[in-house]
């Protein structure tokens, strides 16, 4: 009877331990069991939902991707674009062949990311494929939002199968189709997506969206003053004492002689627009000390 006592007490021990893991986010390293030897049941904790409703995978990969480089993109009137911060830096990386977080992924589309940049490879050749097996069934170019929609119905899909993870990126798509036109998408690890005139992901994404929100001008915006929010935005938010050619990767959307054109900025370019931001900053500054010297004069 002491026997079976003891065997009650230390299994009703057993199942409050495991009602505490489903309980707290962070698991419960004493349970666990040696690799290999995961039950079906374990596999599926990490996926269902908390208590208080919650997908703790769901929100630690929002959070990766809040530590990840910054990359926005505005609409314009004659084009889309796209910039990003580019944080690999090497001296020896061939800017023709080597491109960060900016990927083409047809004739119409192009799309950033933001993440764990192995996740987001895995993500952008599905892409590629999708819009490739569309063309060769169809005869024609996917349209835009449905080639974002199939990739979100995969992404969500991970974050219910057991022993499975979510992936840890956040896309920015920009293209052109003949139902709507120029559009701008963002979707999350979690595989929600929407439509966006100007949005941004990433590091400092939420005092970006807030000056994209002020300067912002809807219906009288050009892919020339959008390049020059863009610079601006990045210049405000990027964690660095000076912004630089270097770290930043544009790539613009036009259309041309009724074909797309994706064209990613040389260096010099960028360089340029810096420049000319950095010109128009100054002449700002010098302004303002003008209007408050005449103030202090009269």
């Amino acid at each position: 009877e002491e026997l079976a006592c003891f065997q009650w007490i230390g299994i009703t021990f057993l199942f409050f331990l495991h009602s505490l893991e489903d309980m707290t986010p962070e698991p419960l390293y004493f349970l666990q069991k040696p690799r290999g030897h995961e039950s079906m049941e374990e596999s599926w904790v990490s996926h269902c939902l908390s208590f208080s409703g919650r997908l703790y995978q769901v929100e630690y990969a929002m959070e990766a991707i809040g530590h990840a480089g910054t990359c926005l993109g505005i609409l314009a009137n004659d084009g889309v674009l796209l910039a990003a911060e580019r944080r690999n830096i090497h001296k020896l990386l061939d800017e023709v062949f080597f491109s960060e977080k900016i990927y083409k992924l047809n004739e119409d589309m192009a799309c950033s990311v933001a993440g764990i940049t192995s996740d987001a490879n895995v993500l952008t050749n599905e892409l590629r494929l999708i819009a490739q097996r569309y063309l060769l069934q169809y005869q024609e170019p996917i349209p835009c939002e449905q080639l974002v929609t199939a990739l979100c119905d995969i992404k969500q899909a991970y974050t219910q199968f057991g022993g499975k993870r979510p992936f840890g990126v956040s896309l920015l798509y920009i293209g052109w189709d003949k139902h709507y036109g120029f559009q701008l998408y963002q979707s999350d690890p979690s595989g929600n997506y929407g439509g966006w005139k100007a949005t941004c992901i990433g590091n400092n994404s939420a005092a970006a969206v807030s000056m994209l929100k002020q300067d912002y001008k809807e219906g009288e915006m050009t892919l020339k003053s959008a390049l020059a929010l863009a610079i601006k935005v990045l210049n405000k938010t990027m964690d660095v004492s000076k912004l630089s050619a270097e770290k930043v990767e544009i790539a613009t959307l036009t259309r041309e002689n009724g074909k797309t054109v994706i064209r990613v900025l040389k260096q010099k370019e960028v360089e340029q627009l810096i420049k000319k931001h950095e010109e128009e900053e100054a002449k700002a500054e010098r302004e303002k000390k003008e209007k408050e010297q005449k103030e202090k004069d009269k």
